[in-house]
């Protein structure tokens, strides 16, 4: 028993794919839902295209029936089929198409093609066994077919046994019918060429639907399961990017291979370190609440320019923010990038300050160090989690240069060697550049050249 489990949970997965929509959270259940609902809208479409097809060419093509024919039914059945259809593609723009609807719908478009079939031999004033030679049998197949836009084998499957219900029941109509002789013949040459009834025709008829049902019904049970994991892969990597730089998300999610630890990339790349002053202290006097608020204000305030300026948010430190420029997504104005994104961070955090002072809030100040070289990006962990982010001199330097704007008294600096690099590929100095040469920098075994990019 338990050997052959485990063979028949390959075979299961096998034939009918990958994993089912049992247990699923709900916002996939609600993203799936959304596409049935416009997948009905187009099938509303599509039907009502289909009616109104059938309808100009039965109009233009030229009539073989009696001209004193009581009545023309097949004008009438296509009237009322259209009349359902628009209900219906209402119904599915309203979003009411409930399950017991869907299924009362696809029942009645097969009866009404069925209605259209029987029809004929009013029509054409034949006995019944006429209609079962009809080609419009073919467009069985059509209605079927339209129910795998749904992505639903269930109604695949109702479609297909309605029709073969249906038919089932026009041919016994057909042959208790019987005006003068018997209509059931097994001579196929005298079934072609006359109006009686070869069993074994409507019988592979009937077959044929069944299969064709149960093989796009299998199809769908599989497309399906890759709609629920293609669904849950696009949630996942939705939800993905909130707690990973977009950047960073979009490099995990469409990676040609999964990702290892101790993997990476070596690139030249800009490290940039930005602090809130004084934030321990801070915290001790502030509500947990408010504390989270100023928090997350100070976060919003400045990811976003961050990103702007072409920057991927490696992590976030408690009140520290290390970002990176040209690590993720390589770049040959990595060094112009975050020395531009310092004046814009300034500006932002200026603002801000200005708006909390308004209200009466404090705002600590805030420290920003930026250094450039070469940046080992990739991953580290075990197997069972892994972190996405940066490694390398440039990243120590950075953090170094952001806590001796204490010490420089001003907000934010990088080194000589960063500036030059960064003028090089574009970025235009300002009045506030200074340069101050040969600084003891704490953790740094030579002095430095530093060039202050913000003042207080």
């Amino acid at each position: 028993m338990t050997r052959s489990t485990p063979n028949w949970h390959r075979l299961k997965e096998l034939v009918l794919g990958g994993l089912d929509d049992h247990h699923l959270p709900e916002r996939v259940r609600g993203a799936i839902a959304r596409q049935e609902q416009s997948s009905e809208i187009l099938v509303g479409w599509v039907q009502a295209a289909l009616v109104l097809f059938f309808f100009v060419f039965y109009v233009i093509a030229p009539k073989t029936s009696p001209s004193d024919a009581p009545f023309e039914p097949v004008p009438i059945t296509l009237g009322i089929y259209g009349v359902f259809t628009v209900i219906r593609l209402w119904l599915a723009h309203r979003r009411r198409l409930g399950r017991i609807v869907l299924g009362a719908s696809v029942i009645i478009d097969m009866a009404m093609l069925m209605s259209l079939i029987w029809s004929f031999h009013l029509q054409y004033e034949q006995p019944p066994a006429f209609y079962l030679k009809a080609s419009t049998l073919l467009y069985v197949f059509i209605w079927i077919a339209l129910r795998t836009l749904r992505f639903d084998p269930g109604l695949v499957l109702l479609a297909g046994a309605a029709a073969s219900l249906f038919w089932l029941a026009l041919v016994a109509y057909a042959a208790r019918y019987d005006p003068g002789g018997m209509p059931i013949t097994r001579d196929y040459v005298h079934y072609m060429t006359s109006s009686s009834i070869l069993i074994g025709a409507e019988v592979d008829k009937i077959v044929s639907i069944i299969i064709v049902s149960l093989i796009l019904a299998l199809a769908l049970v599989r497309a399906r399961r890759l709609l629920i994991n293609a669904v849950s892969e696009r949630a996942a990597a939705r939800d993905l990017s909130r707690f990973f730089d977009p950047a960073v998300a979009a490099q995990i999610v469409q990676s040609e291979r999964s990702m290892r630890p101790g993997e990476g990339a070596l690139r030249s790349a800009a490290a940039m370190f930005i602090d809130m002053r004084g934030f321990t202290s801070l915290a001790q006097a502030m509500e947990p609440s408010s504390l989270m608020q100023l928090l997350g204000e100070y976060q919003a305030r400045l990811v976003p320019v961050i990103q702007r300026c072409r920057g991927t948010v490696d992590k976030y430190l408690g009140d520290g923010i290390l970002a990176s420029f040209g690590a993720t997504s390589p770049s040959d104005t990595y060094a112009a990038d975050a020395l531009t994104c310092v004046g814009e961070l300034c500006l932002a955090i200026d603002d801000w300050t200005r708006l909390r002072h308004s209200l009466g809030q404090a705002t600590p100040a805030i420290g920003i160090g930026v250094a450039t070289g070469d940046i080992l990006v990739g991953a580290i962990g075990d197997g069972s989690r892994l972190e996405y982010t940066v490694i390398g001199e440039p990243v120590n330097l950075a953090a170094k240069l952001e806590k001796h704007t204490k010490v420089e008294r001003v907000r934010a600096l990088t080194s000589a060697s960063s500036f030059a690099l960064a003028v090089q590929q574009g970025y235009s100095p300002s009045e506030y550049d200074e340069i101050r040469p040969a600084r003891e920098v704490t953790g740094v075994d030579q002095p430095l050249d530093l060039v202050v990019l913000a003042a207080k």
